[in-house]
């Protein structure tokens, strides 16, 4: 190699430190912060009385790393797995470091995971049955952040579903389960 390769195959090894340190510091300064309403940060908050079966949702991932771990480390598990036909009300908590959410959606007939995901990472929730998605409250919203709380209640009919996280690719990395109604 000569001088003249060193130094350039240098530069280029500064420059590509340069953008990593610059992303990293991109990325940690737009997922941490205290605010609720676009899902960042944590906020701390108590579950009003909700309507039907309660079913605690824990939500959990393995930070921005999440994406380059094998296997994902990235789970949605319910507790209980199973209840019985009519009004259940999802409790979801969110121990992860990363913004999640929780879809409610008929299992597909291929089973659990199979759903496409789109170039944008998000599979398609056009059948969805309602979604915990907010900060401290109900229904649709931004996000649950890190260390928060979001609910939703609905009826649901007999059937397997599949819970899921449809932020981007989080679906793909894992965060699914199954859940019975009897």
């Amino acid at each position: 190699m000569t001088r003249r390769s060193a130094v350039i195959a240098s530069i280029g090894a500064v420059l590509a430190l340069a953008v990593g340190v610059t992303a990293f510091v991109a990325l940690v300064s737009n997922s941490t912060g205290p605010t609720i309403n676009n899902a960042l940060g944590s906020a701390s908050c108590s579950v009003p009385r909700l309507d039907g079966e309660r079913v605690d949702v824990t939500i959990s991932d393995a930070g921005d790393a999440m994406m380059s771990q094998e296997p994902m480390m990235a789970t949605i598990t319910s507790d209980p797995t199973s209840v019985a036909v009519g009004r259940v009300s999802f409790v979801v908590y969110n121990n992860g470091a990363l913004v999640h959410e929780m879809v409610v959606l008929p299992l597909p007939a291929d089973g659990p995971g199979t759903r496409p995901t789109g170039a944008n990472g998000k599979i398609d929730e056009a059948h969805s049955l309602g979604e915990a998605s907010r900060s401290c409250a109900a229904g649709v919203g931004d996000g649950i952040a890190p260390d928060s709380i979001g609910w939703t209640t609905m009826t649901l009919k007999p059937g397997r579903y599949e819970l899921v996280c449809d932020e981007p690719w989080h679906y793909a990395a894992g965060m699914f389960t199954v859940f019975t109604v009897h």
